[in-house]
């Protein structure tokens, strides 16, 4: 794959059609053209049908390939269609449009993977909808993962105070403990440490690694998982060569002071990791894909269908979302 320009377009895909996506789309075309251009896939008519209803003076260009983007995005958001196969009504999604939902995904990877755009940023879906629709990965994160070749991807979540990692994602807190070993860490360890490296600029990463114990187990008083996982897996990633300390304890790992002393915070469960990027920056928090061999983000947030619709969704996430795809794109195409 070559390495995309920092002036070629980002692609934004479709989301859940009832939802707020198209809304978010469309404001982020009006709010944040310094982040770089960027093309749609998407449905033209929904998009123009969205706009009209709301009011946002978004023109809209129909193109046929990426490369058409940029010269266009000055004076109107390109969009490179992909058909819906039913009416959108906000606030209901329907099954029938989840084809066009996961395709617009896959286009924009595809596109990726071809070097013929320098990222995609993802919009929320409704993984209940495509699941009915026979979707068989449990999200972007994992679907993507399936297309580029890469087993076990690793969600990060960012805001300006913080980088934050959960070593186990969308699993029961149950089955989060018995399914964490050392190995899981420290290969999560490895992708967060060549990530920073790569996609932030940062020469020597320091990791913090939360203890997944209150106090991080209290010397064993609280639980050995801290003695006998977690501390191993700090040990081997130092063998490595990567600055990792841990176990912390999770009560003070977030705080003002203990958030300078480390680039990212390598977390046990999801909650450990998204508690406090979502109470630090609810609203400009991006969800990242470290180890693929293309750029991903995504707002931090879902498809909020309450709203859909009506004019009360932010893009401040989304925006922050194609800020940081542009910045990870730039920061990949000078270490190359």
């Amino acid at each position: 794959m070559r390495a995309a320009g920092d002036m070629a377009p980002l692609a934004l895909t479709m989301g859940e059609p009832a939802g707020v996506g198209g809304e978010l789309t469309l404001r982020a075309w009006l709010q944040a053209k310094q982040a770089g251009p960027f093309l749609a896939v998407d449905d033209p008519a929904r998009l123009r049908a969205l706009a009209d209803r709301l009011g946002l003076g978004v023109p809209l260009a129909e193109i046929a390939d990426p490369s058409e983007a940029v010269p266009v995005f000055a004076k109107a958001l390109p969009v490179l269609p992909e058909r819906l196969a039913a009416p959108v009504t906000p606030g209901r999604p329907d099954t029938a449009n989840a084809g066009a939902v996961i395709r617009s995904v896959e286009r924009a990877a595809r596109l990726a993977l071809d070097g013929r755009i320098a990222g995609l940023v993802t919009n929320p879906i409704q993984k209940s909808v495509l699941y009915k629709a026979g979707f068989d990965h449990p999200g972007h994160t994992e679907y993507l993962g399936a297309l580029c070749g890469i087993a076990e991807p690793v969600m990060m979540l960012a805001c300006r105070e913080l980088r934050a990692v959960p070593v186990t994602v969308h699993i029961s807190l149950a089955e989060a403990v018995r399914t964490l070993g050392p190995a899981v860490i420290v290969a999560h360890g490895r992708i967060v440490a060549e990530a920073l490296r790569q996609d932030f600029g940062i020469a020597r990463p320091r990791l913090a690694v939360a203890g997944l114990n209150p106090h991080a187990g209290e010397e064993g008083s609280l639980g050995r998982e801290d003695i006998d996982i977690v501390a191993p897996a700090v040990a081997a990633l130092q063998a490595e060569g990567i600055d990792a300390r841990g176990p912390l304890p999770p009560d003070t790992l977030f705080s003002p002071r203990a958030r300078n002393t480390y680039d990212a915070a390598l977390c046990m469960y999801h909650d450990q990791a998204l508690i406090p990027v979502k109470a630090l920056d609810f609203d400009g928090g991006v969800n990242i894909t470290l180890g693929l061999p293309i750029v991903r983000t995504s707002p931090d947030h879902g498809t909020a269908l309450d709203i859909a619709g009506t004019g009360k969704a932010g893009a401040d996430s989304l925006i922050a979302a194609l800020g940081m795809a542009r910045l990870i794109a730039v920061n990949r195409a000078r270490a190359a």
